[in-house]
């Protein structure tokens, strides 16, 4: 029998395999993700994450994590392929694209998730990154106020895709603030912050949970940037215990990367999670 996860840890993370930089072709990423839920460590990995447009070419019943390319409109065609090649639905996530009426783009969101009958906790929302925000907290009010959850884009190809810890400390807490969860895409491959090889300062999961937890428990939007920002292990192990990185998890539900591999053997290296 396979071992249970300790559940800090369970489905933290969503596998990404075919998004760059990974870009693992679909059948390949498809019997890797099968292959390894006999694997001791298998339920560190929450979902499969593929592109709505791509559901069709997963060759074998899985559990989903659907990118929804179309807006809005493309949330109830979304679930009936999903439906169609009998997967089970973790989720679909949308970004907000109308940078002129984020608000507005919300509530479109909203709308299409009731009108399709889907469970609006299923339903992520990617706030951009602008320099509006007001528009950004007004739409991350809409996400809140009907139920949804949102996702913030941690990482990318291109330096602007990584925000400042002082820009994402704040999302942290607009998130907290609305008593809303949300998940991170991109760039959080590592335990700790780094200097990676494509010559970007790439987040840490870990400082992001302990950044959660923190934010959560009243500290100062300094405190929680420090956190964000700090790049060795025991300074930040020192800051929050066992029971802390179990508590952010009703807020930082999980982050898509496309290895499932490097967090497992962080969390080995740093003996949060026990090889077996």
């Amino acid at each position: 029998m396979t071992p249970t996860l300790d559940r800090t840890w369970a489905g933290l993370v969503d596998d990404a395999a075919v998004f760059p930089p990974g870009d693992a072709p679909l059948p390949t990423a498809v019997e890797d993700h099968a292959a390894r839920r006999g694997e001791w460590w298998s339920d560190l990995v929450g979902s499969f994450v593929v592109t709505d447009r791509a559901v069709p070419e997963v060759a074998q019943p899985l559990r989903l994590s659907v990118v929804v390319t179309g807006g809005a409109g493309g949330i109830d065609p979304a679930l009936r392929l999903v439906e169609r090649g009998g997967h089970e639905l973790a989720g679909v996530e949308v970004a907000l694209r109308d940078l002129d009426d984020l608000p507005g783009n919300a509530r479109r969101v909203a709308a299409a998730v009731d009108a399709a009958g889907l469970d609006p906790e299923s339903a992520y929302v990617e706030l951009p990154h602008v320099a509006d925000t007001g528009g950004w907290l007004r739409a991350a009010d809409v996400v809140a106020e009907s139920g949804l959850r949102l996702k913030f884009r941690t990482g990318g190809l291109e330096e602007h895709l990584f925000p400042h810890p002082h820009a994402l400390a704040g999302w942290i807490d607009a998130a907290l603030d609305r008593e809303t969860p949300f998940k991170c895409t991109a760039g959080l491959h590592n335990a700790l912050r780094h200097e990676n090889t494509d010559g970007f300062t790439h987040h840490g999961f870990l400082n992001v949970l302990a950044a959660t937890i923190r934010a959560f428990d009243g500290a100062s939007r300094d405190d929680v940037v420090a956190l964000l920002e700090q790049r060795e292990a025991g300074p930040l192990l020192d800051a929050v215990d066992d029971g802390d990185l179990r508590r952010a998890r009703r807020w930082f539900t999980s982050f898509g990367s496309c290895s499932v591999v490097e967090p497992r053997d962080d969390l080995i290296a740093l003996s949060l999670l026990e090889d077996s």
